[in-house]
C-alpha cells in the first residue's frame, strides 16, 4: 500500500494563491485506508476549503487513482464543473495520473511516504523501496535497502548498539533481523556467501512496463 500523510493545510492554500473555485479527487483505495482521501476526507476539506472562501465546484472519488482508465472516466465530471483547480488527495502518482486526465492544476493535499506494510487500521511500517532489484531470496525475506538505514546489501555496517540501528536507535539492525530470520529458517548458510551488488541501473527513472510486448 502506498502511504500518505496530510500536508499542513497552509501549504496547500498557499498553492491555491488566486483560485477560488476547486474541485476535489480523491482515492478510494489507499489514500482512504492512510485517512487522507477517502469519502470522510473528501467532506472534510470540503468543509476547510469552503470555511476559507473557496467555492467546492465538484468532489470525485475513484476506486484507484493511480488507475488511468478509472480517472479519465470519473474525472469527466470536472472538465465542465467551472473549477480553477482540483485538489488531489491522493498519493504522488494519483495526483500525477489526474492531471494526465484534466487541463487544470492539481494541487496535491497529501505528502506521499512510502510502499508498507498494514500492522493494523493506521498503523504502517515502510518495507519496500521498489528500487527494482530485489533481494529478499538471499536475505530470509527482510529488505536490506529499506531496513537498513544506511542501505546495505553486504551485511551489517558494525555500528549497531544492542541489536539497534546506530542511524535510528529506535530501529532493530536489519542484518541482525536477517541473521536471525536466516537461523530459523537454516539458511546462515546464505551468510557465507558474498552478497552479489545490488543493480543501480534498475533505477533509471522513469520506468515502464508492458505486458502486452513492445510496441510496433
Amino acid at each position: 500500500m502506498i502511504i500518505t500523510q496530510k500536508k499542513p493545510l497552509e501549504e496547500l492554500l498557499q498553492m491555491l494563491q488566486g483560485v477560488t473555485k476547486v474541485a476535489i479527487v480523491g482515492c478510494g483505495n489507499c489514500a482512504a485506508a492512510c485517512q487522507t482521501g477517502g469519502e470522510k476526507e473528501i467532506q472534510e476539506m470540503k468543509t476547510l476549503l469552503e470555511e476559507r472562501g473557496f467555492q467546492v465546484m465538484a468532489t470525485v472519488l475513484p476506486d484507484e487513482c493511480c488507475h488511468k482508465m478509472l480517472v479519465r472516466r470519473d474525472t469527466k465530471v470536472l472538465r465542465d464543473c467551472g473549477a480553477e483547480a482540483v485538489v488531489g488527495m491522493a498519493c504522488g502518482d494519483g495526483v500525477q495520473t489526474v492531471a494526465d486526465n484534466i487541463a487544470l492544476p492539481v494541487y496535491p493535499a497529501n505528502n506521499t511516504m512510502f510502499l508498507g506494510q498494514v500492522e493494523r487500521v493506521g498503523i504502517f511500517h515502510e518495507y519496500c523501496r521498489m528500487c527494482g532489484d530485489c533481494v529478499l531470496g538471499d536475505t530470509g525475506g527482510i529488505c536490506p535497502v529499506t531496513q537498513c538505514a544506511k542501505g546495505l546489501v553486504n551485511g551489517p555496517c558494525g555500528g549497531q548498539k544492542n541489536g539497534k540501528c546506530e542511524v535510528s536507535p529506535e530501529n532493530d539492525c536489519a542484518w541482525i533481523k536477517i541473521y536471525q530470520r536466516l537461523l530459523l529458517l537454516g539458511q546462515e548458510d546464505k551468510l557465507l556467501k558474498p552478497c552479489r551488488e545490488r543493480g543501480y541501473a534498475a533505477d533509471a527513472h522513469p520506468r515502464h512496463i508492458d505486458l502486452r510486448g513492445k510496441k510496433k
